[in-house]
């Protein structure tokens, strides 16, 4: 998501951008080098955006996407193909129904709120599939202008953030295990990012299932789209495929039938959740006030209640019934 920051409201910084770009890079340097949790990775983001400003803000989004997708593609280095499929096979019914379930009640709750179509479309597809990267892919179908995606953007962003705390507190309270707290993840968070840190801090087996689950649960970006361009009457098939699903698969692979790269693996699973914790980083700092504020009531609240719904029903269902 693109977002402005004026010197002016920094002013401690307005004559010194250089101290500002000192102490970004070392936080940056703190999260790399020193074992920081993502959440608290999340959080110095999230100071440093409010207190000195982020130096680097236009190519932000830019890092963030790449940064993500390479670490994700690590991530499958610890991962095996056996494992990812009985994950995936086990889940491919409950995702179709919390996609389709979660999409029409956004619908229904845009309508009650009298939330702009568009605007209300892109949180939907944002909470039921993968957060930003969902919203990224429907954006251009819908044609959506620079207001309706950054509002739907800054309320999966919020949400997505929040999740990042409160879902490893919620899991410990209901003693969940590793199996039910990665499915829950993979089901109920926005974004891949938050889906990796949160399960990362919950155990390794949480976050083999919330990755697997995850990226097989983005792949519904194009079913959702090829529907959405019939819905809205597009012209456009233009559809933003994420391939680095692909890589990530790739890397199972080799990781699995491979011994020689199953050898270096551990380091580059090290590497991955490095590069996991400077994404967080890199999130938070790209939330300002100015952010929070330009999102609006109406849609937040559309947000709020539909992953409230996505949240709870899948964690009836993943205790009850899986």
């Amino acid at each position: 998501m693109k977002n402005t920051q004026s010197d002016s409201t920094f002013p401690l910084f307005e004559k010194n951008s250089n101290l500002q770009k000192i102490i970004f890079v070392l936080l940056l340097v703190v999260c790399a080098v020193f074992p920081i949790s993502p959440p608290t990775a999340l959080l110095l983001g999230l100071v440093v955006a409010n207190l000195s400003g982020h130096p680097f803000l236009p190519f932000n989004h830019i890092a963030i996407r790449y940064l993500l997708q390479i670490s994700v593609v690590g991530l499958g280095f610890g991962m095996s193909v056996t494992s990812a499929l009985s994950i995936g096979s086990t889940s491919f019914v409950f995702t179709i129904i919390s996609i389709v379930s979660t999409i029409i009640i956004g619908f229904l709750l845009g309508k009650w709120l009298t939330i702009e179509t568009k605007t209300s479309h892109l949180i939907a597809c944002g909470t039921a599939i993968c957060g930003g990267s969902a919203i990224a892919a429907i954006a251009p179908i819908i044609k959506s202008d620079e207001k309706q995606t950054s509002v739907a953007l800054g309320v999966i962003f919020i949400l997505n953030s929040i999740a990042l705390f409160l879902f490893p507190t919620i899991g410990h309270w209901l003693n969940l295990s590793q199996h039910e707290f990665g499915l829950w993840c993979a089901i109920a968070i926005h974004d891949t990012s938050s889906v990796v840190g949160a399960a990362n801090k919950y155990g390794a087996e949480a976050l083999q299932i919330a990755t697997t689950v995850k990226l097989a649960r983005a792949l519904w970006i194009i079913p959702v789209a090829l529907i959405t361009t019939f819905v809205f009457k597009s012209k456009s098939t233009k559809i933003k495929i994420p391939y680095f699903i692909g890589l990530f698969i790739l890397a199972m692979l080799l990781n699995t039938y491979i011994p020689q790269v199953a050898y270096f693996s551990p380091s580059i699973v090290t590497l991955a959740k490095i590069g996991l914790t400077l994404t967080l980083f890199l999130i938070g700092s790209g939330l300002n006030f100015n952010t929070l504020r330009s999102v609006g009531f109406k849609p937040l609240f559309q947000g709020i209640l539909l992953w409230a719904f996505i949240a709870i029903s899948s964690l009836i269902a993943i205790i009850y019934f899986i």
